[in-house]
C-alpha cells in the first residue's frame, strides 16, 4: 500500500513524501533520494520496488524547498529546470528533510538509504553527517568525487557509470582510492543507467546494481 503525506523538519518546514509499505512486516526501514526530477514516476518505482523486497520505504519531495509537486521528465529542457531546482535546495537544509524521512520510517528497524544522481550525492552526506543509518548506496552521485575527504559513518556502497558523462571515471576512481572502507562498483554504462525512462538505461548494469544493493541491504538492514 502506499500513499502521499506530510511531514515536518526540524526548522518547521513541512514537504511532502511518498511512503510504501510493504506486505507484511518490515525487514526496516529504507529512504530513496531522488534525482533532479523529483519524486516522479521511476521514484515511485523504485521505492515500491524495495517495499515488496519487505521494507517500508519513504522518498521524501526535496524540491518542496522551493515548488512544490515537481515531478518533470528527461528532456534538455527538463533536466536545465531540475539543475535549477536542485541549486537552489541547500544542502543543510535538504539533510534536515531526509532526517526526517529517516525519522518516520525508524520505527521499521533498522534504516539503509539509496539516492540517485542528486540523491546520491545527498545520500553520501547524509552517511557522513547523520547518525542512525546502517546502509548507504548512492548511485552516480554527482560532485562525489569532490567529496572523497568525507568519512562515512557506517557501510556504504557506491555504484559509478564507467561512461557517466557528469562524473569523469578518473573522478570516480580517485573516491574509490580514497575510501577504501566503501564498496565502489563500476558498470559499463552512463550517467542514470538505473532509469528505465532515459536513454542512457542500461538493463544489465542495473539489475545488476540491484542485486548488490538488496544483499547489502540484507545484510546491514534485515
Amino acid at each position: 500500500m502506499s500513499k502521499t503525506l506530510s511531514l515536518t523538519a526540524a526548522d518547521g518546514h513541512q514537504f511532502s513524501a511518498y511512503l510504501t509499505e510493504p506486505a507484511g512486516t518490515a525487514r526496516g526501514g529504507v529512504v530513496v533520494l531522488p534525482e533532479i526530477f523529483g519524486v516522479n514516476s521511476h521514484i515511485r518505482s523504485v521505492a515500491d520496488g524495495y517495499a515488496a523486497d519487505g521494507y517500508l520505504v519513504i522518498a521524501p519531495a526535496l524540491f518542496d524547498r522551493t515548488e512544490r509537486g515537481v515531478e518533470i521528465g528527461y528532456s534538455p529542457d527538463e533536466i536545465q529546470r531540475g539543475i535549477a531546482l536542485m541549486q537552489a535546495v541547500p544542502i543543510d537544509k535538504a539533510l534536515l528533510d531526509i532526517a526526517a524521512a529517516m525519522a518516520h520510517v525508524k520505527p521499521a528497524g533498522r534504516l539503509g538509504m539509496l539516492g540517485f544522481c542528486w540523491g546520491g550525492a545527498l545520500t553520501w552526506q547524509a552517511a557522513c553527517r547523520l547518525d542512525g543509518i546502517a546502509a548507504a548506496v548512492p548511485y552516480y552521485g554527482g560532485g562525489m568525487p569532490d567529496q572523497k575527504a568525507l568519512l562515512a559513518k557506517g557501510p556504504v556502497m557506491v555504484h559509478f557509470g564507467e561512461t557517466d558523462g557528469s562524473i569523469p571515471l578518473a573522478g570516480a576512481q580517485a573516491f574509490r582510492d580514497a575510501q577504501p572502507q566503501v564498496e565502489v562498483n563500476f558498470y559499463p554504462a552512463g550517467h542514470g543507467f538505473n532509469c528505465d525512462q532515459r536513454a542512457s538505461f542500461d538493463a544489465a548494469s542495473a539489475a545488476l546494481a540491484r542485486e548488490r544493493t538488496l544483499a547489502f541491504l540484507r545484510q546491514h538492514v534485515g
